[in-house]
């Protein structure tokens, strides 16, 4: 099969360009005498997509020997090794997949065959869903029956109710811990720390932390100095200070009362650990505060804390382990964004039983995200508070094919800032209708998440078939913020994102329920619960500077759901059938080879456009984290299935613990109460003091 994979690629990118199948011609990148970082870079990648074209491509010896040449000059080593083996794993993987399916084999085929005919090159939509066949069949027939699509996508999401929530939710305000993520780094390059207006203590941590090495990167974190107005963690809080300020006026919110919130605090250097919270308070003192809400604000080392002081303790005295200290290591902040993600779910189980036994959910939303409380009341009938007592959080019923389900989680949606004087149900994501960059023939997740997007985010009980009365919808797409879940359903689940995940943290959090016999836990679809996303209002800048990142996140993101699928369940098409189809295209028959293409392609568009700089930070990093992920997800007993393990068991032992320590609380145990003591002492140096 590699003879039909050759043939495709050639005729995607072979130099005669007068048939318009071409995407782009690689040799006009390549350059043998390259001496420039950018132009080496260029010519390398065009050499791996000569190369991957097989030697019917004239130039195919010549890109061969140049990437050969290249991984031997120490300085480009890494990046063309990279690609060699790209193009091993690609026909490794293709080989493999068509002797194991003969159905995808015979789409190969068909499509080298369909390539090879003149008369087929001139239709360029054609020619992608000819392409999407192989590489990316989630595409499939969604531009030419997008309504069709939509219906048949919400049927799928329907729910038959059995049982709305026993016990809805009465007092959000004070049932529902409200989370969040922090981001911090060192301060501006353009910022000198003596005109910063933080006290001696807090100005001695950063010049410390300037002279450590970075531990974590993050796509946008927040750095230490930055103007008020560009401060996302003012930004989010003072917005949901204000949107409470709006529930007050409406009953929802008693005269005195306060929200809880408790925010994960990751840093990018250790010694911020030691100064999160102080700079959280005196950064908040000097924008004037907040009058709603109580912030609790928990760094690496505080959740070190309640490890040492109340976890591992209890494990050995209820539990007679004495290893449990190693295994709790999951529940942390400092690490990839699947980490503090699943902290921000966890901590309610913790805080319900020692903190406040009156919080009964929790609710995390990104602090670029606000409640437009006027917007939703008049076009959603509720506020935010009030879409909190929907009956469907916390419902059971049956899906669409027979699986019973509990709604133990609730999900809303986003509309972007500049989208909202249209209609608060205006989905973030539209139906793209514009042509085809050359990556997106291979992926384009934009097709797949318009659709999800419309279907699962937009829909409306209007009281005819979805009525959340006897019908709604559940979620799978979820995004980072607007989602809660219930600390019953937590505790009986156990969900958690794996902390190798740096993408789609919320997307996978579901993941790890799988596969589930018995009630499967869901999110419930909530219409109206929407917020409003703000990040392109204040922070081009931070996105801007984010993008390569954040891009090369995503393809890191495809391998690690692909592989993540396989250690879950044999049957990856049912888990793959389930997520379909914005989650699900991230699961990839070949993910390997989907990868490089993606990374090939994309790459070559950025030097078609000028913009060399950016290509080259694209190839410099990407093929060096494109590289480790590969390594993690490799062999049947991969680094990512151990670690996946090891987490469960550590996310299991969490959860049991809680459980031996609410037993023994109730038979008024004095270990138990001195543990709980501890737990509230914590927590209490966790609070944000300002004035």
């Amino acid at each position: 099969m590699k003879e039909q994979l050759e043939a495709i690629i050639f005729h995607l990118v072979r130099p005669d360009r007068q048939q318009q199948v071409a995407l782009l011609d690689p040799v006009q990148q390549w350059d043998e005498t390259a001496s420039e970082p950018t132009a080496i870079a260029r010519s390398l990648n065009a050499a791996f997509l000569i190369t991957l074209a097989g030697p019917q491509h004239p130039a195919f010896e010549s890109a061969s020997h140049f990437i050969s040449r290249l991984a031997t000059v120490a300085d480009w080593a890494e990046v063309a090794r990279f690609y060699q083996a790209g193009i091993a794993q690609i026909h490794s993987e293709i080989e493999t997949v068509c002797q194991q399916n003969p159905d995808f084999a015979s789409r190969l085929v068909a499509l080298a065959q369909w390539l090879s005919q003149p008369e087929n090159h001139n239709n360029a939509e054609a020619v992608s869903e000819k392409t999407w066949s192989v590489f990316f069949p989630e595409g499939l027939g969604i531009r030419a029956a997008q309504a069709a699509q939509v219906e048949a996508l919400r049927a799928k999401r329907t729910v038959t109710l059995t049982d709305l929530a026993a016990e809805p939710l009465a007092e959000p305000w004070r049932q529902v811990l409200f989370t969040s993520n922090v981001l911090l780094t060192l301060l501006p390059a353009s910022k000198s720390l003596d005109e910063l207006p933080f006290s001696a203590d807090l100005k001695e941590t950063l010049r410390q932390s300037s002279q450590e090495p970075q531990l974590y990167w993050y796509d946008h974190p927040i750095q230490i100095g930055v103007e008020f107005e560009k401060n996302e963690i003012l930004y989010g809080l003072r917005a949901l200070d204000a949107a409470l300020d709006v529930e007050r006026s409406r009953g929802n919110l008693p005269e005195g009362a306060k929200v809880a919130c408790a925010l994960s605090v990751s840093v990018t250097h250790q010694s911020l650990q030691k100064i999160g919270k102080k700079y959280l308070e005196e950064e908040l003192t000097s924008s004037g505060g907040l009058k709603n809400l109580d912030i609790y604000a928990f760094s690496e080392a505080d959740t070190q804390h309640l490890i040492d002081q109340v976890l591992a303790p209890a494990a050995q005295h209820y539990l007679q382990r004495d290893d449990a200290a190693e295994q709790l290591a999951v529940f942390g902040v400092d690490g990839e964004y699947g980490r503090h993600y699943s902290f921000l779910k966890a901590i309610l189980a913790l805080w319900n039983l020692f903190v406040q036994p009156e919080v009964k959910a929790t609710f995390k939303i990104d602090l670029d995200q606000v409640f437009p409380q006027q917007a939703l009341v008049e076009q959603s009938g509720a506020s935010a508070l009030e879409h909190f007592k929907t009956p469907l959080w916390g419902a059971r019923g049956v899906d669409s094919d027979g699986q019973a389900v509990e709604l133990g989680m609730l999900a809303g949606a986003l509309v972007n800032e500049r989208d909202i004087a249209k209609s608060l149900f205006f989905p973030d994501v539209l139906f793209p209708n514009r042509p085809l960059a050359p990556d997106e023939y291979v992926f384009f997740s934009t097709l797949p998440q318009a659709l999800s997007t419309e279907t699962e985010m937009m829909t409306r009980y209007d009281g005819g078939q979805w009525d959340g009365q006897r019908q709604c919808l559940q979620r799978i797409h979820v995004t980072g913020g607007t989602n809660g879940i219930l600390v019953d359903s937590l505790r009986r689940y156990r969900p958690f994102t794996p902390s190798f995940i740096g993408r789609a943290e919320d997307q996978a959090y579901i993941f790890s329920t799988f596969p589930q016999s018995g009630t499967q836990l869901a999110y419930a679809h909530e219409p109206g619960l929407i917020m409003r996303h703000d990040k392109e209002a204040f922070a081009q800048e931070a996105i801007q500077a984010a993008y390569v990142g954040k891009l090369i996140g995503d393809y890191v993101r495809l391998l690690y759901f692909s592989n993540y699928t396989r250690v879950l369940s044999d049957n990856i098409a049912s888990v793959k059938d389930k997520v379909n189809p914005f989650t699900g295209c991230f699961i990839s028959e070949i993910p390997a080879t989907v990868t490089y293409l993606r990374f090939g392609l994309k790459a070559a568009s950025f030097f078609v456009a000028g913009k060399e700089q950016q290509g080259l930070e694209f190839v410099s990093i990407g093929s060096k984290r494109i590289h480790q992920a590969l390594e993690f997800v490799t062999g049947e007993e991969s680094a990512l299935k151990s670690q996946y393990v090891q987490e469960r068991e550590g996310w299991n032992l969490y959860y049991e613990i809680l459980d031996a320590l609410e037993a023994a609380l109730n038979q008024g145990e004095s270990f138990a109460q001195e543990l709980s003591q501890k737990v509230k002492a914590i927590v209490n140096q966790c609070a944000v003091h300002f004035s």
